[in-house]
C-alpha cells in the first residue's frame, strides 16, 4: 500500500554541485503542485540533528535555477555513522512532522537515507548529484557536465601556455575513485594520456609515446590525470615523466575550481527532470530509491545498487587517445 504523504523534507549533502538549485526548486515547486507541505533542512544531515529547518513555497526557489552550490548549504556528518546521531536525526524529523524526505548528494548522501529509512517509517528517496559520476543508476550524475566543461576551459587555457613554453603539462582533475570526468576532459581537450583510477599505466610506455610525438613534431603536450589514480601522484609523475624526457613538466591542479561556477544547461534540464521524478516517485511508493536517468528514461534504482554496482569505463576512450593524439 502506497503511504499518503502530507510534508516532505529536502536536503543536500557532501560535496555540492553544478545543478543543486535546479534540483531543489523542481522538488520544491513539484511538492507544492501535488498539495504537499514542503521544508528546506539546511546543512545536510547536520542541520538535520540540529532541526534547522525552513518552510518553502514556491517563490522560495525563484531566481535560482542559474546559481551554483546549494541555497541549503551542505555539509558532511560523522554523526550519521552513529545510532545515537541517526536518532536524533528521525525525531527531529518527525518532531517537524515530516514523513518523506528527498535527498541530493553523492553515495554517502544515499547511504545515510538507506539507513534512516530502515530505522524508521520516514520515506527517502535520492537524487544523484556529484560532479563525479560515479553512480549506478544513471547515465549521468548532476553537476557533471558543468565540471567536465569548467575544466575543459581550464585546460584550453594551459594549452596556450604549453604551446608558447614547449612544456609538458600534467593537469589534475577531480575523481578520488573514479575517471569519468578526466576522461571526458581529455579526449575534449585533446590530451595526449588520461590517467584515471581503474587503469594502471606504465610510466616508461607513457615517455616513450611522448618521445615518439617530439619525434613526429610535437613541442608541447597535454596529459590529464584523475586525483586518485593508482599510478602514482601526479607531482611524482610529472617529474618522472620530465627528468627521463629531460623536459620541462609543470603540473596544474584545478582542484574545487571544478564543483563552482553557474551550471550548464545541460545540469539545470537533468536537475529538474529527476527533482520531479524524486517527489512523484515517493508519491507513488518509490521510498528506499534513487532516482535517475538511463537512455533518456527515468529509472528507479535501489539505494544500495547505487554503490555496490560499478560503472564501467568506455574502452573507446583508449582506443581513441592514440588516434587522436598523433
Amino acid at each position: 500500500m502506497k503511504k499518503q504523504f502530507k510534508k516532505i523534507g529536502v536536503l543536500t549533502s557532501g560535496g555540492d554541485a553544478p545543478g543543486m538549485n535546479a534540483g531543489i526548486r523542481a522538488i520544491v515547486r513539484c511538492a507544492v503542485f501535488h498539495g504537499l507541505e514542503i521544508v528546506g533542512i539546511r546543512r545536510g544531515y547536520s542541520g538535520l540533528i540540529n532541526g534547522e529547518f525552513q518552510k518553502f513555497s514556491r517563490r522560495s526557489v525563484a531566481n535560482i535555477i542559474q546559481r551554483g552550490g546549494t541555497i541549503l548549504e551542505t555539509s558532511r556528518c560523522p554523526e550519521m555513522h552513529e545510532g545515537a546521531g541517526r536518532a536524533k536525526a528521525i525525531e527531529a524529523l518527525k518532531n517537524e512532522g515530516i514523513d518523506g524526505c528527498v535527498v541530493i548528494g553523492g553515495d554517502g548522501t544515499f547511504r545515510a537515507a538507506e539507513v534512516l529509512g530502515n530505522e524508521s517509517d520516514i520515506g527517502f528517496i535520492g537524487v544523484p548529484g556529484t560532479i563525479d559520476n560515479d553512480l549506478w543508476g544513471t547515465d549521468f550524475t548532476i553537476g557533471f557536465n558543468t565540471a567536465v566543461n569548467t575544466a575543459l576551459d581550464a585546460i584550453d587555457r594551459i594549452r596556450d601556455t604549453a604551446s608558447a613554453f614547449e612544456r609538458i603539462f600534467f593537469v589534475e582533475v577531480m575523481g578520488r575513485n573514479s575517471g569519468f570526468i578526466a576522461l571526458e576532459v581529455g579526449m575534449a581537450g585533446g590530451a595526449e594520456q588520461i590517467i584515471i583510477p581503474e587503469v594502471k599505466i606504465d610510466l616508461e610506455e607513457l615517455c616513450q609515446n611522448l618521445k615518439d610525438s617530439f619525434k613526429r613534431g610535437k613541442r608541447s603536450s597535454i596529459i590529464v590525470v584523475a586525483e586518485g589514480n593508482h599510478t602514482e601522484d601526479t607531482i611524482n609523475i610529472a617529474k618522472y615523466v620530465g627528468l627521463r624526457l629531460k623536459v620541462e613538466s609543470r603540473v596544474c591542479t584545478l582542484g574545487h575550481i571544478q564543483r563552482g561556477g553557474s551550471p550548464s544547461s545541460t545540469d539545470r534540464i537533468l536537475a529538474s527532470n529527476l527533482g520531479i521524478a524524486a517527489v512523484e516517485g515517493l508519491i507513488n511508493g518509490k521510498k528506499g530509491h534513487a532516482v535517475g536517468e538511463v537512455n533518456s528514461k527515468i529509472v528507479y534504482t535501489p539505494f544500495k545498487e547505487t554503490w555496490e554496482k560499478k560503472k564501467s569505463i568506455d574502452d573507446r576512450y583508449f582506443k581513441s587517445i592514440p588516434i587522436l593524439s598523433l
